[in-house]
């Protein structure tokens, strides 16, 4: 070995053991012992990672070759590379650094140490031997970094948060505080907002306060615009790692804001139920939305619609309005329940419209027990109505009165009537009506009651007809007021004036009636009976008055008509003739050759008669029938119509195909009109001249003979024609029917029974002529005449009296 390289490995051998020795045979200064030792490096690395700790290991001399690296930590040899060796044993490491540490000599060169542990954290130095240059020190002090948990936020109440803070009330104060813990170095705690680091002095409302390794947040009167915002806490403590931070969001409860009433619906109307909605604005979550009227909760169904996305709670109410909440005040308030002072409210005059009630009423000085007739009579008609009524209508037993002073009816304005010199007949029941928007509203009646005589309820004189022997009730109605306390009759007979006795008659003096039982025993006791009432006004003027005859047979039914004949069916009407004093009974029977068709009975003298038959020739019999026998027959013949087949669709199509010649031959047949109007028109225009010199003569021979005495014209009537110019009489009405077998029947009742649907006869239309025009010595006399025409033109029912 040359005598440099000696010299070197000395010196290095030399060094090692001054490094080696006890701590307590050191007798240098350190500063001294630094400096010779080579410069410092400082080396951060967060705990779990690896980390390069530098050593040069390349010498400034050329051809010079590296002979070893020893590295020490605390100047205790850890790991040594020996470049004289090939292979795995040119290394040693330590057990501390076992399996993590590994010399790199290239693109660097550096002590890799993987997974950095706290216990790696110390000073090492790098020992580097060279062939010829000298030897090299490094110092590297490995800072190992021990990262601060993650930041942990509390409340007030040492309450852990995790994602979101509160639920905190608008207005209210409350801290959120950030805890730490570990780290190596000691960490940092900041706030941010959102990104916006919080300064130490804090930002209006919002205070921070330091502790060891906590930092608290503090706000004061809590705000609508911290709702949902981000509050961070970091913690950091080197710039090799992101800081540790955990975000919580706000949550608030809001107050509300507004509160409206959306009164589309007014003015509500009493009875029919209406809707009133209110929306309340600002509040979270939802406001509590109650309806009020005057200081009372509505017992009602109120509908809620949460809108949280716009930030709205709408409430619709119900609500049947009654008249006496007119003029009240309806109150809607939202409340935010969770926070104490949040109650807003609204409030709405309501405007209720409801229907007029009316209330009508006598005068104030009138007794209505003691109403003559003769008297002025007032009434009042008190209305109560929202809006006010526009009208006020009277009516007198369901007629309305009108203003008509000269017939004693005086309306003045629309709560007054008076009537003026009032008669019985103005009796009865009065209302008042009243109108407004909301409808009309009609007043119980008053009823007006007028104290007169009794008087007949049927004016007309009644025949009666009484069997001999047999008893008769007869009853006398007449209309009073006060109702009648006695009754009287009396028989006027050939045997004279007889007062019937009162056992023989009874008295329903409520309904005005009396009763009187009859029997007549011979001729004598057939008559006119007569009844009077007597009330507190008086007696009665004018008696009710019956005629007592003998029962006996109904006349036969005249005037019968036939109409609706089909082929298989008719109507029939006829007149009632004398019942002959009983009930009667009214038969039609319908014959054809074979036998009875059909056979009905009716109270009255109408029978709508069926199965029929078509294409017959029926014979109608009609007569009446009581206890005492049946009336005579009244015969006439009718004849259905044939019975009409459907069409077919082949018969359809050969109509329309008729219908569409005959609209062809029509248009063809007004061409050739028009284009022989055309040739006539041109041969007129050649004719002119000789037209114009025929003129003169036909003019002179036409008023020769205007002026004979012996021609007629319609115009020109001579004295002495006429006789002989009279028109001829219009042929006798034909007799189309049967005549009835009664000799009682009237002549001109059957000439009724012709229907005119009914194809009785192929005469044409005829006529039945009473009286006529007639020529009496050589003039003519006019007199008035009655015509009955029948046609079957014309619909059922129809006459012509001319």
């Amino acid at each position: 070995m040359p005598a440099d390289g000696c010299s070197r490995v000395l010196l290095s051998f030399f060094l090692h053991a001054l490094l080696i020795l006890p701590s307590s045979s050191q007798d240098f200064d350190n500063d001294v012992l630094g400096a010779m030792i080579g410069p410092l490096t400082r080396v951060p690395v967060v705990t779990g990672r690896d980390v390069d700790m530098p050593c040069e290991s390349r010498s400034l001399i050329q051809n010079d070759t590296l002979l070893l690296v020893v590295w020490y930590r605390k100047e205790a040899p850890v790991y040594s590379y020996d470049a004289r060796k090939k292979g795995p044993t040119a290394h040693w490491i330590e057990e501390i650094l076992s399996g993590r540490a590994q010399w790199m000599n290239w693109p660097v060169s550096a002590l890799h140490l993987k997974d950095v542990q706290p216990q790696d954290r110390a000073m090492y130095r790098c020992r580097v031997d060279f062939q010829l240059s000298q030897t090299k020190n490094y110092r590297v002090a490995l800072d190992v970094i021990e990262l601060p948990s993650k930041p942990v936020i509390f409340d007030d109440h040492n309450k852990e948060i995790t994602g979101v803070a509160g639920p905190y009330s608008e207005g209210s104060s409350f801290k959120l505080i950030c805890s730490v813990n570990g780290g190596v170095p000691t960490p940092r705690v900041r706030w941010l907002a959102g990104d916006t680091v919080l300064p130490a002095v804090g930002v209006g409302d919002i205070q921070l306060s330091a502790g060891s390794k906590t930092l608290t947040l503090s706000i004061k009167n809590a705000t609508r615009n911290l709702l949902a915002a981000t509050f961070t806490c970091t913690a950091n403590n080197t710039r090799l790692a992101p800081p540790q931070r955990t975000t919580v969001q706000l949550d608030l409860y809001l107050k509300p804001l507004t509160v409206e009433i959306l009164s589309r619906e007014q003015p509500l109307s009493v009875g029919r139920k209406g809707e009133l909605w209110c929306k309340s604005t600002g509040a979270r979550p939802p406001a509590t939305i109650t309806w009020w009227l005057g200081s009372t909760l509505l017992d009602s169904v109120t509908k809620h619609k949460d809108l949280e996305d716009r930030n709205e709670t709408l409430s619709m109410l119900e609500w049947m309005p009654l008249k006496k909440h007119n003029g009240q005040v309806l109150t809607c308030r939202a409340e935010q329940p969770k926070i104490n002072g949040s109650i807003i409210e609204t409030k709405l005059l309501l405007n209720i419209y409801y229907m007029p009630e009316t209330t009508m009423h006598l005068g104030a000085k009138m007794n209505p027990n003691d109403i003559e007739e003769g008297d002025d009579v007032y009434f009042g008609c008190v209305v109560d109505a929202y809006p006010p009524a526009y009208k006020v209508v009277w009516e007198h037993n369901g007629v309305i009165l009108q203003h008509n002073p000269s017939n004693g009816v005086i309306i003045s304005g629309n709560s007054n009537l008076a009537l003026r010199n009032i008669s019985r007949y103005q009796a009865g029941n009065y209302t008042c009506t009243a109108s407004n928007v909301e409808g009309d509203g009609k007043s119980p009646p008053v009823q007006m009651r007028i104290v007169y005589k009794p008087m007949c309820r049927n004016r007309v004189m009644k025949l009666i007809g009484a069997p001999l022997q047999e008893q008769a009730n007869i009853a006398c109605e007449v209309d009073a007021f006060p109702p009648p306390d006695t009754f009287e009759w009396v028989l006027n007979s050939s045997l004279g004036s007889i007062k019937v006795d009162s056992e023989r008659f009874t008295i329903e003096a409520k309904e005005g009636k009396s009763v009187l039982t009859y029997t007549p025993i011979s001729d004598g006791d057939y008559g006119t009976l007569s009844c009077r009432a007597t009330n507190l006004a008086g007696r009665q003027v004018a008696p009710c008055v019956y005629t007592l005859l003998p029962a006996n047979r109904p006349d036969p039914p005249t005037n019968c008509t036939v109409y609706n004949l089909t082929d298989d069916a008719l109507d029939l009407t006829c007149l009632p003739g004398y019942d002959g004093g009983l009930q009667n009974v009214y038969l039609a029977e319908v014959w054809a050759n074979e036998g009875l068709v059909v056979n009905s009975s009716n109270g009255i003298a109408v029978w709508n008669l069926r199965r029929l038959g078509a294409k017959r020739r029926l014979r109608l019999v009609v007569y009446a029938a009581n206890a005492r026998g049946r009336s005579e027959n009244v015969k006439f013949v009718v004849k259905t119509a044939s019975k009409q087949s459907p069409r077919t669709e082949a018969q359809e199509a050969w109509e329309m195909n008729w219908a569409v010649g005959g609209v062809l031959g029509a248009a063809l047949t007004i061409t050739v009109i028009l284009c022989l109007a055309f040739i006539a028109t041109r041969l007129r225009r050649r004719s002119r001249d000789y037209e114009v010199a025929t003129q003169s003569t036909k003019a002179q021979k036409s008023l020769q003979k205007r002026a004979s005495p012996d021609d007629c014209n319609p115009d020109l009537i001579p004295p002495s024609k006429a006789a002989a110019e009279c028109q001829p009489e219009p042929p006798l009405y034909a007799a189309v029917v049967a005549r009835p077998e009664s000799k009682n029947t009237s002549t001109h009742s059957l000439a009724r029974t012709q229907s005119p649907t009914s194809p009785l006869s192929s005469h044409p239309p005829h006529f039945e002529t009473q009286s006529a025009r007639s020529c009496v010595n050589g003039a003519m006399k006019s007199h008035r005449e009655i015509v009955t025409t029948r046609t079957p033109l014309l619909s059922g029912h129809q006459e012509s009296c001319v």
